[in-house]
């Protein structure tokens, strides 16, 4: 099929009325990055109209029924809010978000995201892939997102705390917020300072509410947050990846050895996922070739630093003049360069019809949200590429929300109760084995096998055993139907809201 064609097709599916739900709408927003015009063309599908193709594609490998699969589909509620605020002397209207996809399962759970770029589909789209993402993984959440409709490099640090709490308040007047309601977390132009904010005007708003800290994830550690929690997304594409490395059909497809050891790696973004995947690769014996930024590419085929090239940016504020490094001013040569792994961990539509074919990776890991048209999915796998999708590869992060969530509702860190107790049991169980080998360890050995697990090991165990089996279940899926990852871990997600919903069963639906 010509590339032309191709997209024809996709962007006529997106815009007609779905077997399973209301009609998509033509002319939605998209990302006006300057990788996304060179990736993607106005002929293709907008965000949400992609995921609600990977939908109707999997639909139909699913167990649903068409009136399950409607309601699987649907968005249950959306908050759309305006409030004023000051800014130099002028009265500015601030516009927020958000999608409450489903709640099958509750609380609700997605990130919120700062952006001038932020509108209703977007968050729309972003829920109702957190709805995927949590049950392909075994969350039991449903999906939200949300965000606010601002650059925050354009404000003060003052002017985002107001703009924070307001917005909150707003989410809690509405019921929109809570531990058992909706539990937001850190997204592209967040972090742990802008949740604390929010966990503080929930206190505030609730102080009754002994659970509150459950409120929202991602927080910094002295507030309740979770050791972990800022490196999970980018550990979790780690683990992901490692996975379906080791699997022999991908191997063969990719002719590669299957270890992590040597294998050439590419990222395109630089932020929070990006580096932390990066420097788990590195660690593990990866070479990471090529590191892409908006501007930018940082590339050297014998292997770029990270940690060095994470200080460089951060002292002069751009990858320029990174001495141990060849700096690309063309960033998609480096993205569409040879390499066994590519990673996307900037956002959405960065591969589309337009750079698809020069794409010369074995495996695609997208460790963004919808990194890959639906278009471009369709050119990459003809040619032979391995796509690992976004609602399994990146679902790290959700994972640790919703360890750190659990953390807070039991009022106590991990391994608080049994560490001292695991490390006595190990010196009993040492000190037979030693009086059987006639030997006594080296106080070194000794502590290394005797050591109980701290609250960040056993974070990393939990999401490390999450994402093996999540990766397993979409292999054999795959295999089984003969399908391919995207389309299997969806039906994986399906079948299992579905079951959940027949399961829980409706009192307001039948007569």
């Amino acid at each position: 099929m010509t590339l032309s064609l191709l997209a024809a097709n996709c962007f006529k599916a997106a815009s007609r009325r779905s077997a399973f739900g209301r009609a998509s709408t033509v002319g939605l927003r998209t990302l006006t990055t300057s990788v996304t015009d060179q990736a993607t063309g106005p002929e293709e599908p907008k965000f949400l109209q992609a995921v609600e193709l990977y939908f109707d594609r999997a639909s139909k490998h699913s167990t649903a029924s068409p009136d399950t699969l409607r309601h699987i589909k649907s968005t249950d509620t959306v908050l759309s809010v305006t409030f004023p605020m000051e800014k130099n002397g002028k009265t500015v209207m601030i516009r927020g978000y958000r999608s409450q996809h489903s709640r099958h399962r509750l609380p609700c759970k997605g990130g919120i995201r700062y952006s001038s770029e932020v509108d209703l589909q977007e968050v729309e789209a972003l829920s109702a892939l957190m709805t995927y993402k949590c049950a392909v993984v075994d969350v039991p959440f449903g999906g939200g997102k949300g965000g606010i409709m601002i650059n925050p490099k354009d404000w003060t640090d003052a002017e985002l705390e107001r703009i924070t709490r307001r917005f909150t308040l707003e989410l809690c007047q509405k019921n929109f917020i809570g531990p058992g309601v909706d539990v937001p977390a850190p997204d592209v132009g967040t972090g742990p300072r802008e949740m604390g904010w929010i966990a503080d005007t929930y206190r505030n708003f609730y102080p009754q509410d002994v659970n509150g800290a459950a409120c929202v994830t991602g927080k910094a550690l002295s507030l309740g947050g979770v050791r972990g929690r800022t490196e999970a997304t980018g550990l979790g594409v780690y683990y992901g990846i490692r996975e379906f490395l080791g699997y022999p059909e991908v191997q063969k497809q990719m002719k590669h050895h299957g270890k992590i050891q040597d294998t050439t790696v590419i990222v395109q973004g630089f932020g929070n996922v990006g580096y932390w995947a990066s420097k788990f690769f590195e660690s593990n014996g990866a070479k990471i070739i090529g590191i892409v930024e908006h501007d930018v590419a940082a590339y050297n085929p014998s292997g770029i630093n990270v940690e060095q090239l994470s200080l460089w940016r951060k002292e002069h504020g751009t990858f320029r003049g990174f001495p141990d490094a060849q700096i690309i001013s063309e960033p998609m040569t480096v993205l569409e360069a040879e390499c066994d792994v590519l990673i996307p961990a900037a956002l959405e539509r960065q591969i589309g019809l337009r750079n698809a074919h020069r794409i010369r990776a074995k495996l695609i890991g997208e460790a963004a949200n919808g990194p890959v048209t639906p278009g471009a999915d369709e050119v990459l796998r003809t040619n032979g590429k391995v796509i690992i999708p976004d609602l399994l590869l990146n679902a790290g992060g959700v994972c640790v929300s919703y360890f750190e969530w659990a953390k807070n509702l039991s009022h106590l860190r991990f391994g608080r109760m049994n560490k001292r107790w695991d490390e006595r049991s190990k010196e009993q169980l040492l000190a037979l084995v030693e009086g059987n080998a006639g030997r006594e360890l080296s106080e070194v050995e000794r502590r290394q096998l005797i050591h109980g697990a701290e609250e960040h090991e056993l974070v990393y165990s939990g999401l490390e055993d999450t994402m093996i089996v999540a990766c397993n279940e979409t292999r054999q899926t795959a295999l089984e139907k003969n399908i391919d990852y995207r389309t299997a871990a969806m039906a994986n997600s399906i079948n299992k809201i579905a079951a959940s919903l027949a399961g829980s069963g409706s009192i307001f639906t039948h007569a």
